[in-house]
């Protein structure tokens, strides 16, 4: 049995390697090798007519990306791989922009996000109080309500959980208090104490009659739970699902991850933030020193938004009609100005809207007096890059708490290539000293702030599913100022000289890989 355990851990490992974006890298420097050498020695007669072909297809290629829309960086990495790798870079971009599935996800998602229109609704009331507060922030209101179906939100209870032990916590709390139902959506999921005990709380909800909905991201079934988790779950009485399932070469959606941390519960309570349900997230586990996390709980009126959101993503392969109105939240007959605004957002690699570095450059761009930030990556494009220099050269005191101990050595190679540009243009780097920053985390001016799954990268930025909540003259947001300043206080203010003095070998990988930093 131990025999049989340990070659199905192997296995999976296996094909996490192969299938992850190095292994998909090396797999296509490989098929270029084989494609030459086949041309080469078994089609040397129609070598010329070959490679013409290829020639003239590349360059239609090429031609076509540098004319289509979208992220320059995003751009600039296809070319390089085309004219790296002429065979099968081409081929690879034609295979990726010519999937159904990814058609299929963008129409069906759209569907689905008019078939919830009528329970997003906008309480005009609301937003005119918000004018009057702070017209920039009543802009940003528009964008996400108009633009993408989030409403505004008064009467909005904000508890903020500065680690995970304390999510956790609360978290047990709520479910055992679950009449109705539950729902959850979290990107990774591994068995241990965090997740093992929210397991048994929610089947003892299934025998009580609370309805309960559990998905989870595909990844994970490579090396953390079996392919045929949901069935188990399923056995309990759980409505169990992977998004995103792992399809190698079938389809690209795959590289759309999942990434949304989610949980409802009777419609009153909801959570979002950057915690997984694992034990490292609550430091049961270590693995890369102190896991810094942290979430947010609502409690009230704009918990119906990550409802709905819940609901978008889990009927995307469903069927039949989904009745929302079983799920609504119970509105507050009067609104609370003392718990000010809360937008529950969320993003989507095909909506063509890039809402989290949206609601970010709003952020930076409307702040008076200071921007603090956490988050465990630092992969930037210009445009980002650009906006955090110029907030920082016009005096606002910009801070950014990244890990000391990082997760993926390659991703921090990159993140450090970034260091010199933004403390030469004002910006603090600091790193938590303890360990792992996975909080990602904006707070501004003692008034403003959002948290949620959003890294600084291009993965989360522009291709996976992501959600937080922007927060504007709630009292809690002074609790997510205090917590930075608890953080920065463990922190190590990073320096030019030390950035200068980084070993050669990290200085060359970080700046190879930030060539291809998109893909990362």
């Amino acid at each position: 049995m131990k025999e049989q355990s340990t070659k199905t851990a192997a296995k999976r490992k296996f094909f996490k390697v192969v299938f992850s974006r190095a292994g998909i890298f090396v797999i296509l420097i490989l098929l270029q090798l084989l494609v030459s050498t086949v041309v080469t020695y078994y089609l040397r007669e129609y070598a010329t007519f070959v490679y013409s072909l290829l020639t003239v297809l590349e360059v239609v290629v090429l031609v076509y990306i540098i004319n289509t829309e979208g992220n320059p960086a995003f751009k600039m990495t296809w070319i390089l791989c085309v004219l790296a790798f002429p065979v099968i870079g081409t081929v690879f971009y034609v295979y990726v922009h010519l999937q159904l599935e990814t058609r299929f996800l963008q129409n069906r998602l759209a569907a689905l996000r008019m078939e919830t229109e009528a329970y997003m609704d906008q309480n005009q009331e609301i937003v005119t109080a918000l004018w009057n507060s702070k017209s920039a922030n009543a802009q940003l209101s528009y964008y996400l309500s108009h633009q993408l179906g989030f409403p505004t939100y008064h009467n909005t209870e904000v508890e903020y959980f500065p680690i995970g032990e304390a999510k956790f916590e609360s978290m047990k709390k709520e479910l055992e208090k679950a009449e109705k139902f539950i729902f959850m959506e979290y990107f990774i999921v591994e068995e241990g104490l965090m997740w093992d005990t929210i397991l048994d709380i929610l089947k003892r909800k299934v025998e009580e009659g609370v309805e309960v909905r559990f998905m989870y991201d595909g990844m994970c079934a490579f090396d953390l739970l079996p392919y045929t988790y949901p069935k188990k779950l399923q056995k309990f009485g759980i409505k169990c699902k992977m998004s995103n399932k792992i399809r190698p070469f079938v389809s690209t959606v795959q590289n759309n991850r999942d990434h949304r941390k989610i949980c409802v519960i009777d419609g009153q309570v909801g959570y979002v933030g950057g915690i997984n349900l694992a034990d490292e997230y609550i430091n049961e586990k270590e693995r890369f020193g102190h896991w810094k996390d942290t979430a947010v709980l609502l409690r009230g009126d704009a918990v119906q938004s990550l409802t709905m959101i819940f609901l978008q993503m889990w009927d995307v392969e469903e069927h039949g009609p989904e009745p929302y109105g079983k799920y609504l939240t119970k509105k507050a007959e009067k609104l609370n100005q003392e718990l000010g605004y809360v937008i529950p957002y969320a993003d989507s690699p095909f909506d063509n809207e890039n809402v989290g570095e949206e609601v970010y450059f709003h952020i930076l761009n409307h702040a008076k007096k200071y921007v603090h930030i956490m988050t465990p990556y630092l992969i930037l494009d210009n445009e980002m890059l650009t906006t955090l220099t110029r907030a920082a050269k016009s005096g606002i005191e910009v801070i950014i708490i990244m890990p000391h101990i990082p997760d993926k050595w390659y991703a921090f190679a990159v993140a450090k290539t970034y260091y010199k540009e933004l403390i030469e243009g004002g910006v603090q780097i600091y790193e938590y000293t303890p360990g792992f920053v996975h909080a990602k985390v904006f707070v501004s001016d003692d008034d403003t702030a959002t948290v949620g799954s959003i890294n600084l990268d291009f993965r989360s930025l522009y291709l996976h599913f992501e959600n937080g909540v922007f927060i504007y003259n709630n009292p809690e947001v002074g609790q997510i100022e205090k917590d930075f300043q608890n953080t920065l206080a463990k922190s190590h203010n990073v320096t030019v000289t030390e950035v200068k003095n980084r070993g050669i070998l990290t200085k060359v990988a970080g700046q190879v890989l930030r060539l291809v930093a998109p893909l990362m």
